[in-house]
């Protein structure tokens, strides 16, 4: 199957919608992708082998897509997941940060004991844009004395320029537009 993972163009799994959610956006749709078995798993097992070896103790993943690729990648890593939630979905004492949006704000949280301090942590997200999720998921990381190994997502917007946000941090995308 390693032969068929490194073979398959992802790019060829994703379909552009134009006009959505609003007139001028072509949205990045990673439906498909997800629907093929075999694409499915080349993501996964490229997104394995960049972190394989990196002592990689617990993925986090950004709701909601982030969990789609975070729960298996923490299965491939042989390590535990950890949800980042919007703001009121989680049961347990919770730490939160409130991120700016293009009109407005968020907040997005975790558990106070999701994270070990000094644990090496990897993020998974599906897409990066802005980054300002991904930066709001960093600070909880940081807030519990997380050490952040990595930032992996299937998808990478280059010209939003949300790598930017993400510097001093080892930043992953298997497809960069």
């Amino acid at each position: 199957m390693a032969s068929t993972s490194e073979s398959i163009h992802l790019e060829d799994w994703i379909r552009d919608i134009p006009d959505f959610p609003q007139r001028g956006i072509l949205f990045k749709d990673i439906t498909p992708l997800l629907q093929d078995a075999v694409a499915f798993h080349a993501a996964l097992d490229q997104l394995a082998a960049h972190y394989q070896g990196a002592g990689i103790q617990t993925v986090v993943g950004v709701e909601s897509r982030g969990f789609i690729f975070g729960a298996p990648l923490a299965y491939l890593l042989n390590c535990g997941f950890v949800p980042v939630r919007k703001f009121g979905k989680l049961p347990h004492q919770t730490v939160s940060v409130e991120y700016s949006l293009e009109y407005g704000t968020n907040v997005v949280e975790m558990h106070t004991d999701a994270i070990r301090p000094g644990q090496r942590t990897l993020i998974v997200d599906d897409l990066l844009a802005t980054g300002g999720t991904v930066s709001a998921t960093m600070q909880l990381v940081e807030k519990l004395g997380g050490h952040i190994a990595g930032i992996a997502f299937l998808v990478e917007l280059t010209f939003l320029r949300g790598r930017d946000q993400l510097k001093g941090h080892d930043v992953f995308a298997l497809i960069k537009y």
